[in-house]
């Protein structure tokens, strides 16, 4: 393995564990102040820092803010932004292991959808995986055999809106470069979070809390600085499985913090949608190293 490849995983799980951090920090504001408060300060601090980083990139904000296709990149921003207070109140709601075991199904759903979405072909391996993918899933929810939790439902949602919004940003790439789809993510969510968070408005109670908000900002700029010095350091598709990682971080945060608990059922699921996930990412890079026929 090259030395860039062994930087660039070491750096993807160092990013992975940055947002779990963020994540159970979240969690803990998420409990005492409104989602949308908590949101709206992780975006104006995103919204600066992705100005700073494009605006020193060469031809700065001008060049970065040039789309050929506006409405695609404004959905994409909306979509991220909507999906990330789902995410939040999935957190106070479940907690950090639970949510996380059904979140893990996004690149399942990404997979299934790229066919009618993006016009990909799906080999019936990769259904395969979906289709474990799922029965995990359904392991974690158990309808049937408890009273159903309706919770878990929201986390699930979260999953289908990142797995959207992951789409939308591979259509966008076919147009725009990673600057500018960047760029508009943070301007587009800022904004959208501006315009709705001050009807649920929460002061900070304390001056931990803030403490915490303002770690919590840190956080938010410091991974994804970290995940584009992944990208640029070796391959999406070599790190992408790493970024599992996230997973394994957030649940010993919410068991060595928060005290949770989580059920058998659920780490059976998770570890089946773990392997399914796993086996549709090799599948996808094995399919992307073939060279065409001459």
């Amino acid at each position: 393995m090259e030395g860039g490849t062994r930087l660039g995983i070491l750096t993807m799980i160092l990013t992975m564990l940055v947002f779990a951090a963020q994540d159970g920090i979240s969690k803990y504001l998420a409990e005492s102040y409104n989602v949308m408060t908590v949101v709206l300060f992780r975006y104006w601090f995103f919204a600066l820092f992705v100005l700073l980083f494009c605006a020193r990139k060469p031809g700065g904000l001008r060049r970065a803010l040039r789309t050929r296709n506006l409405g695609l990149q404004i959905s994409r921003g909306v979509l991220l932004a909507l999906e990330i207070c789902v995410m939040v109140y999935a957190f106070a709601l479940l907690g950090l292991v639970e949510a996380h075991a059904a979140f893990a199904a996004y690149p399942l759903i990404i997979a299934a959808l790229s066919g009618p979405v993006l016009g990909e072909r799906v080999c019936w391996r990769r259904w395969s995986a979906k289709g474990v993918g799922f029965i995990g899933v359904l392991i974690i929810l158990r309808p049937g055999l408890r009273v159903f939790s309706p919770e878990v439902l929201v986390a699930v949602l979260s999953a289908v809106m990142f797995a959207l919004y992951g789409l939308l940003t591979r259509l966008a790439a076919r147009h725009d470069s990673a600057e500018t789809s960047f760029l508009y993510t943070g301007l587009v969510g800022g904004a959208v979070m501006t315009v709705i968070a001050p009807a649920f408005w929460q002061p900070m109670a304390t001056q931990a809390d803030w403490a915490w908000m303002a770690v919590l900002c840190v956080t938010g700029a410091l991974g994804h600085y970290l995940l584009i010095q992944t990208y640029a350091l070796a391959e999406a598709s070599v790190v992408q499985p790493f970024a599992y990682f996230q997973l394994l971080f957030a649940g010993l945060i919410g068991i060595a913090v928060f005290g949770e608990r989580p059920e058998t059922a659920t780490l059976i699921g998770a570890a089946v949608i773990l392997a399914a996930g796993l086996y549709t990412l090799w599948r996808t890079r094995l399919r992307g190293g073939e060279k065409p026929p001459r």
